[in-house]
Protein backbone atom coordinates (compact mmCIF):
# COMPACT_ATOMS: atom_id res chain seq x y z
CA UNK A 1 0.00 0.00 0.00
CA UNK A 2 1.35 3.47 -0.97
CA UNK A 3 2.85 5.77 1.69
CA UNK A 4 4.85 8.05 2.20
CA UNK A 5 8.07 8.99 4.78
CA UNK A 6 6.41 11.23 6.79
CA UNK A 7 3.61 8.42 7.32
CA UNK A 8 6.15 6.05 8.22
CA UNK A 9 7.63 8.12 11.02
CA UNK A 10 4.33 8.92 12.36
CA UNK A 11 3.51 5.64 12.54
CA UNK A 12 6.51 4.61 14.57
CA UNK A 13 6.48 7.94 17.06
CA UNK A 14 2.76 7.42 17.77
CA UNK A 15 3.83 3.03 18.08
CA UNK A 16 6.79 4.32 20.50
CA UNK A 17 3.87 6.64 22.15
CA UNK A 18 1.58 4.42 22.98
CA UNK A 19 3.99 1.76 23.98
CA UNK A 20 4.82 3.75 26.70
CA UNK A 21 1.55 4.77 27.74
CA UNK A 22 1.09 1.07 28.06
CA UNK A 23 4.26 0.45 30.32
CA UNK A 24 3.18 2.90 33.26
CA UNK A 25 -0.34 1.75 32.82
CA UNK A 26 0.59 -1.88 33.48
CA UNK A 27 3.85 -1.29 35.54
CA UNK A 28 2.36 -0.65 39.17
CA UNK A 29 -0.61 -3.33 38.56
CA UNK A 30 -1.08 -6.42 40.28
CA UNK A 31 -1.24 -10.07 38.30
CA UNK A 32 -4.46 -10.63 37.26
CA UNK A 33 -7.29 -12.48 39.09
CA UNK A 34 -6.52 -16.55 38.05
CA UNK A 35 -9.28 -17.00 34.93
CA UNK A 36 -12.21 -18.72 36.19
CA UNK A 37 -14.01 -21.14 34.22
CA UNK A 38 -17.12 -19.10 33.50
CA UNK A 39 -18.47 -20.32 29.62
CA UNK A 40 -19.04 -17.33 26.78
CA UNK A 41 -22.56 -18.86 26.81
CA UNK A 42 -23.11 -19.08 30.30
CA UNK A 43 -25.27 -16.94 32.27
CA UNK A 44 -23.55 -13.73 33.67
CA UNK A 45 -23.17 -14.04 37.85
CA UNK A 46 -25.80 -12.69 39.22
CA UNK A 47 -24.98 -10.91 42.12
CA UNK A 48 -22.43 -8.24 42.97
CA UNK A 49 -18.48 -8.65 42.41
CA UNK A 50 -17.05 -10.20 45.05
CA UNK A 51 -14.65 -8.46 47.30
CA UNK A 52 -11.60 -7.26 45.26
CA UNK A 53 -12.95 -7.06 41.80
CA UNK A 54 -10.93 -4.99 39.70
CA UNK A 55 -11.58 -3.65 36.43
CA UNK A 56 -9.38 -1.34 34.34
CA UNK A 57 -11.26 1.04 31.89
CA UNK A 58 -10.52 3.38 29.04
CA UNK A 59 -13.47 5.25 29.22
CA UNK A 60 -12.80 9.47 29.48
CA UNK A 61 -16.51 10.31 28.53
CA UNK A 62 -18.61 7.93 31.56
CA UNK A 63 -15.14 8.39 33.92
CA UNK A 64 -16.15 11.88 34.13
CA UNK A 65 -20.31 11.82 34.03
CA UNK A 66 -19.61 9.41 36.75
CA UNK A 67 -17.68 11.76 38.57
CA UNK A 68 -20.00 14.62 38.11
CA UNK A 69 -23.31 12.77 39.14
CA UNK A 70 -21.16 10.84 42.14
CA UNK A 71 -22.51 7.37 40.41
CA UNK A 72 -18.68 6.40 40.58
CA UNK A 73 -19.91 5.68 44.34
CA UNK A 74 -22.13 3.20 42.82
CA UNK A 75 -19.63 0.92 41.60
CA UNK A 76 -19.49 -2.42 43.32
CA UNK A 77 -16.03 -2.83 42.59
CA UNK A 78 -12.53 -1.48 42.38
CA UNK A 79 -12.18 0.27 38.63
CA UNK A 80 -9.15 1.94 37.75
CA UNK A 81 -9.18 4.65 34.96
CA UNK A 82 -6.54 4.36 31.95
CA UNK A 83 -6.39 7.45 29.71
CA UNK A 84 -6.37 5.11 26.70
CA UNK A 85 -9.27 5.65 24.16
CA UNK A 86 -9.10 5.17 20.12
CA UNK A 87 -8.74 1.96 18.68
CA UNK A 88 -4.55 1.50 18.29
CA UNK A 89 -3.88 2.53 21.67
CA UNK A 90 -6.83 0.13 22.94
CA UNK A 91 -5.35 -2.62 20.84
CA UNK A 92 -2.09 -2.27 22.24
CA UNK A 93 -3.20 -2.18 25.39
CA UNK A 94 -5.18 -5.57 25.11
CA UNK A 95 -2.21 -6.97 23.62
CA UNK A 96 -0.24 -6.16 27.13
CA UNK A 97 -3.29 -7.05 29.01
CA UNK A 98 -3.30 -3.74 30.62
CA UNK A 99 -7.03 -2.82 29.87
CA UNK A 100 -10.22 -4.63 30.73
CA UNK A 101 -12.88 -2.17 29.14
CA UNK A 102 -11.99 -0.17 25.62
CA UNK A 103 -14.30 2.42 24.07
CA UNK A 104 -14.12 2.37 20.31
CA UNK A 105 -16.13 2.68 17.49
CA UNK A 106 -17.11 -0.64 15.07
CA UNK A 107 -13.28 -1.33 13.28
CA UNK A 108 -11.34 -1.62 16.41
CA UNK A 109 -12.82 -4.75 17.26
CA UNK A 110 -12.82 -6.20 14.26
CA UNK A 111 -9.11 -5.89 13.45
CA UNK A 112 -8.03 -6.61 17.26
CA UNK A 113 -9.60 -10.42 15.84
CA UNK A 114 -7.63 -10.07 12.66
CA UNK A 115 -4.32 -9.66 15.02
CA UNK A 116 -4.94 -12.34 16.93
CA UNK A 117 -6.55 -10.95 20.51
CA UNK A 118 -10.49 -12.23 20.75
CA UNK A 119 -12.50 -9.91 22.29
CA UNK A 120 -16.46 -8.89 22.76
CA UNK A 121 -18.69 -6.35 22.11
CA UNK A 122 -20.39 -5.67 25.86
CA UNK A 123 -22.05 -2.58 24.77
CA UNK A 124 -23.60 -0.69 21.79
CA UNK A 125 -24.30 3.32 21.64
CA UNK A 126 -25.44 4.78 18.17
CA UNK A 127 -26.86 8.51 16.81
CA UNK A 128 -29.81 9.79 16.60
CA UNK A 129 -30.70 10.89 13.08
CA UNK A 130 -27.36 9.69 12.56
CA UNK A 131 -27.18 10.76 8.76
CA UNK A 132 -28.01 14.17 9.85
CA UNK A 133 -24.99 14.09 12.81
CA UNK A 134 -22.25 11.57 11.57
CA UNK A 135 -18.81 11.18 13.16
CA UNK A 136 -16.49 12.40 10.40
CA UNK A 137 -16.29 14.11 7.21
CA UNK A 138 -13.71 14.51 4.40
CA UNK A 139 -11.43 17.34 4.77
CA UNK A 140 -9.92 18.32 1.45
CA UNK A 141 -6.52 19.84 1.57
CA UNK A 142 -6.06 23.02 -0.12
CA UNK A 143 -4.96 23.39 -3.34
CA UNK A 144 -6.08 19.70 -4.18
CA UNK A 145 -8.28 20.19 -7.09
CA UNK A 146 -11.00 18.47 -5.32
CA UNK A 147 -14.35 20.11 -6.07
CA UNK A 148 -16.98 17.21 -5.41
CA UNK A 149 -16.37 13.38 -4.74
CA UNK A 150 -16.28 12.94 -7.91
CA UNK A 151 -12.65 14.41 -7.99
CA UNK A 152 -11.12 11.45 -5.75
CA UNK A 153 -9.75 9.58 -8.42
CA UNK A 154 -5.87 9.59 -8.62
CA UNK A 155 -5.95 11.63 -5.07
CA UNK A 156 -3.66 10.71 -2.08
CA UNK A 157 -6.14 9.51 0.98
CA UNK A 158 -5.07 9.50 4.38
CA UNK A 159 -6.19 5.63 5.48
CA UNK A 160 -6.27 3.85 9.17
CA UNK A 161 -7.05 0.45 8.59
CA UNK A 162 -7.53 -0.70 12.40
CA UNK A 163 -9.81 2.48 12.47
CA UNK A 164 -13.50 3.71 11.48
CA UNK A 165 -11.52 6.01 9.59
CA UNK A 166 -10.38 3.85 7.02
CA UNK A 167 -13.96 2.12 6.81
CA UNK A 168 -15.27 5.91 5.57
CA UNK A 169 -12.68 6.10 3.26
CA UNK A 170 -13.13 2.69 1.67
CA UNK A 171 -17.14 3.12 1.49
CA UNK A 172 -16.84 6.54 0.10
CA UNK A 173 -14.48 5.18 -2.67
CA UNK A 174 -17.13 2.52 -3.20
CA UNK A 175 -19.63 4.78 -3.12
CA UNK A 176 -18.24 7.05 -6.37
CA UNK A 177 -17.42 3.39 -8.12
CA UNK A 178 -14.11 3.50 -7.29
CA UNK A 179 -11.51 0.99 -5.78
CA UNK A 180 -8.04 1.19 -3.82
CA UNK A 181 -6.39 0.87 -6.88
CA UNK A 182 -7.73 4.33 -8.36
CA UNK A 183 -6.13 6.19 -5.34
CA UNK A 184 -2.89 6.44 -3.29
CA UNK A 185 -3.90 5.31 0.22
CA UNK A 186 -1.33 6.84 2.74
CA UNK A 187 -1.27 4.83 5.90
CA UNK A 188 -1.35 6.83 8.49
CA UNK A 189 -3.06 6.00 12.16
CA UNK A 190 -5.41 8.55 13.42
CA UNK A 191 -4.47 8.66 16.86
CA UNK A 192 -6.00 11.94 17.95
CA UNK A 193 -5.21 15.61 17.64
CA UNK A 194 -4.32 17.26 14.73
CA UNK A 195 -2.45 14.05 12.43
CA UNK A 196 -4.88 14.02 10.05
CA UNK A 197 -5.58 18.47 9.79
CA UNK A 198 -1.97 18.71 9.42
CA UNK A 199 -1.46 16.34 7.18
CA UNK A 200 -3.65 17.97 4.63
CA UNK A 201 -2.20 21.40 5.28
CA UNK A 202 1.27 19.73 4.36
CA UNK A 203 0.03 18.45 1.57
CA UNK A 204 1.20 15.05 2.36
CA UNK A 205 -2.08 13.84 1.51
CA UNK A 206 -5.43 15.31 -0.48
CA UNK A 207 -7.97 13.89 1.51
CA UNK A 208 -9.05 12.91 5.07
CA UNK A 209 -11.75 11.90 7.59
CA UNK A 210 -11.50 14.00 10.09
CA UNK A 211 -13.77 14.57 12.93
CA UNK A 212 -17.27 16.36 12.36
CA UNK A 213 -17.26 19.02 14.66
CA UNK A 214 -14.67 21.32 16.20
CA UNK A 215 -12.23 19.95 14.03
CA UNK A 216 -13.76 20.14 11.01
CA UNK A 217 -14.88 23.55 12.20
CA UNK A 218 -11.57 24.59 12.80
CA UNK A 219 -9.64 23.12 9.64
CA UNK A 220 -12.06 25.48 7.96
CA UNK A 221 -11.35 28.41 9.36
CA UNK A 222 -7.48 28.19 9.15
CA UNK A 223 -7.41 26.88 5.67
CA UNK A 224 -10.27 27.55 4.07
CA UNK A 225 -9.00 30.88 2.84
CA UNK A 226 -6.77 28.73 0.85
CA UNK A 227 -8.82 26.81 -0.76
CA UNK A 228 -9.94 23.90 1.96
CA UNK A 229 -12.43 22.35 2.06
CA UNK A 230 -15.01 19.75 4.24
CA UNK A 231 -17.24 17.36 2.43
CA UNK A 232 -19.78 14.82 3.56
CA UNK A 233 -19.36 11.64 3.30
CA UNK A 234 -21.93 9.35 0.84
CA UNK A 235 -25.08 8.88 3.04
CA UNK A 236 -23.45 5.20 5.17
CA UNK A 237 -24.00 4.82 9.00
CA UNK A 238 -20.60 5.57 10.89
CA UNK A 239 -22.39 6.28 14.18
CA UNK A 240 -21.43 2.94 16.32
CA UNK A 241 -19.45 3.22 19.64
CA UNK A 242 -18.88 0.07 21.35
CA UNK A 243 -17.39 -1.25 24.22
CA UNK A 244 -15.41 -4.07 23.95
CA UNK A 245 -13.06 -6.60 26.25
CA UNK A 246 -11.09 -9.65 25.85
CA UNK A 247 -12.55 -13.04 25.81
CA UNK A 248 -10.10 -13.71 28.55
CA UNK A 249 -12.01 -11.14 31.04
CA UNK A 250 -15.23 -12.38 30.09
CA UNK A 251 -14.12 -15.50 31.47
CA UNK A 252 -13.18 -14.79 35.17
CA UNK A 253 -16.66 -14.79 36.52
CA UNK A 254 -15.25 -11.51 39.03
CA UNK A 255 -14.61 -9.31 36.49
CA UNK A 256 -17.81 -10.52 34.47
CA UNK A 257 -19.62 -9.52 37.35
CA UNK A 258 -18.37 -6.37 37.58
CA UNK A 259 -18.63 -5.57 33.70
CA UNK A 260 -22.29 -6.36 34.40
CA UNK A 261 -22.33 -3.30 36.72
CA UNK A 262 -20.15 -1.04 35.05
CA UNK A 263 -23.01 -1.74 32.01
CA UNK A 264 -25.54 -0.50 33.45
CA UNK A 265 -23.90 2.76 34.50
CA UNK A 266 -22.43 3.42 31.19
CA UNK A 267 -26.10 3.39 29.92
CA UNK A 268 -27.10 5.41 32.56
CA UNK A 269 -24.48 7.80 31.82
CA UNK A 270 -25.21 8.12 27.91
CA UNK A 271 -28.39 8.80 28.97
CA UNK A 272 -27.91 11.40 31.32
CA UNK A 273 -25.37 13.25 28.99
CA UNK A 274 -28.74 13.55 26.32
CA UNK A 275 -30.99 15.07 29.14
CA UNK A 276 -28.09 17.65 29.97
CA UNK A 277 -26.04 18.53 26.71
CA UNK A 278 -25.07 21.78 27.67
CA UNK A 279 -24.14 20.51 31.52
CA UNK A 280 -22.05 17.78 29.64
CA UNK A 281 -20.17 20.15 27.31
CA UNK A 282 -18.80 22.39 30.11
CA UNK A 283 -18.13 19.36 32.14
CA UNK A 284 -16.20 17.27 29.37
CA UNK A 285 -15.21 19.59 26.31
CA UNK A 286 -14.49 22.94 28.21
CA UNK A 287 -13.27 21.30 31.25
CA UNK A 288 -11.76 18.11 30.48
CA UNK A 289 -10.58 18.95 26.70
CA UNK A 290 -10.12 22.84 27.34
CA UNK A 291 -12.40 23.70 24.37
CA UNK A 292 -14.18 27.36 24.77
CA UNK A 293 -17.49 26.90 25.96
CA UNK A 294 -18.89 27.78 22.48
CA UNK A 295 -16.82 25.05 20.85
CA UNK A 296 -17.79 22.80 23.64
CA UNK A 297 -21.69 23.71 22.91
CA UNK A 298 -21.07 23.46 19.12
CA UNK A 299 -19.06 19.73 19.67
CA UNK A 300 -22.33 18.55 21.49
CA UNK A 301 -24.89 19.71 19.52
CA UNK A 302 -23.14 18.57 15.85
CA UNK A 303 -23.18 14.83 18.08
CA UNK A 304 -26.85 14.78 17.92
CA UNK A 305 -28.08 12.42 21.02
CA UNK A 306 -26.66 9.09 21.65
CA UNK A 307 -29.10 6.18 21.73
CA UNK A 308 -28.75 2.76 23.42
CA UNK A 309 -30.50 0.12 21.45
CA UNK A 310 -32.16 -2.52 22.76
CA UNK A 311 -32.35 -4.61 19.84
CA UNK A 312 -28.27 -5.00 18.62
CA UNK A 313 -29.59 -6.40 15.00
CA UNK A 314 -28.91 -2.67 13.36
CA UNK A 315 -25.20 -3.03 15.07
CA UNK A 316 -24.35 -6.28 13.74
CA UNK A 317 -25.23 -5.10 10.16
CA UNK A 318 -23.17 -2.13 10.45
CA UNK A 319 -20.30 -4.09 11.95
CA UNK A 320 -20.68 -6.56 9.12
CA UNK A 321 -20.20 -3.91 6.64
CA UNK A 322 -17.54 -2.68 7.89
CA UNK A 323 -15.77 -6.36 8.12
CA UNK A 324 -15.97 -7.20 4.86
CA UNK A 325 -15.45 -3.69 3.13
CA UNK A 326 -11.89 -3.92 5.40
CA UNK A 327 -11.31 -7.33 4.52
CA UNK A 328 -11.49 -6.85 0.93
CA UNK A 329 -9.43 -4.14 1.13
CA UNK A 330 -6.77 -5.64 3.46
CA UNK A 331 -7.16 -9.69 2.63
CA UNK A 332 -7.80 -10.39 5.57
CA UNK A 333 -10.61 -13.66 6.33
CA UNK A 334 -13.99 -13.23 6.61
CA UNK A 335 -15.70 -12.15 9.85
CA UNK A 336 -19.10 -13.37 10.70
CA UNK A 337 -19.93 -9.88 12.67
CA UNK A 338 -22.82 -11.55 15.01
CA UNK A 339 -19.58 -13.73 16.93
CA UNK A 340 -18.70 -10.47 18.15
CA UNK A 341 -21.08 -9.75 19.85
CA UNK A 342 -21.82 -10.62 23.73
CA UNK A 343 -26.02 -10.90 23.69
CA UNK A 344 -25.85 -11.81 27.24
CA UNK A 345 -25.37 -8.03 27.79
CA UNK A 346 -27.52 -6.67 25.38
CA UNK A 347 -31.10 -6.32 27.58
CA UNK A 348 -28.96 -4.89 30.36
CA UNK A 349 -27.67 -1.73 28.48
CA UNK A 350 -31.45 -1.23 27.48
CA UNK A 351 -33.18 -1.54 30.49
CA UNK A 352 -30.51 0.70 32.42
CA UNK A 353 -30.84 3.62 30.01
CA UNK A 354 -34.89 3.24 30.27
CA UNK A 355 -34.90 3.65 33.77
CA UNK A 356 -32.38 6.33 33.95
CA UNK A 357 -34.64 8.43 31.01
CA UNK A 358 -37.84 7.85 33.44
CA UNK A 359 -35.91 9.00 36.46
CA UNK A 360 -35.08 11.78 34.83
CA UNK A 361 -38.70 12.73 34.47
CA UNK A 362 -38.96 12.04 30.20
CA UNK A 363 -41.86 10.15 29.12
CA UNK A 364 -40.51 6.40 28.39
CA UNK A 365 -42.66 6.26 25.11
CA UNK A 366 -40.72 8.69 23.43
CA UNK A 367 -37.50 7.13 24.52
CA UNK A 368 -38.27 3.87 22.69
CA UNK A 369 -39.56 5.62 19.95
CA UNK A 370 -36.19 7.38 19.06
CA UNK A 371 -34.55 4.66 19.83
CA UNK A 372 -36.44 3.07 16.68
CA UNK A 373 -35.49 5.56 14.74
CA UNK A 374 -32.01 5.40 15.43
CA UNK A 375 -32.02 1.97 14.47
CA UNK A 376 -32.73 3.25 10.73
CA UNK A 377 -30.48 1.46 8.14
Amino acid sequence: MPSTRFGAAVIASVAITAAAAIAVIAGPRKADVAVGGLSLDAPLPAGPPPTGATLVIGDPTTQRVLEHTGWIRQLPFTVKWAKITGGPAVTEAFHAKALDIGSAADMPPIHATWVGIPVKIIAVRQRLDPLNHPLYELGVAPHSGIRTLADLRGKKIAFSPGQVQGEVVLRTLQAQGLTAKDVTLVELPSTGGDLYVNALAGGVVDVAPIAAGTQAKRFLEKFGADGAQVLPHPPFRDDLTVLYVRQETLRDPAKAAALRAYVALWARAAEWVRGHPDEFAQLYYAKDQGLSPADARYVVSTGGEPDIPRDWTTAVGMEQAAADVMARQTRRPPIAAESLFDRRFEALAADAADAEWAAEGHALAPRLAANTRGAQP
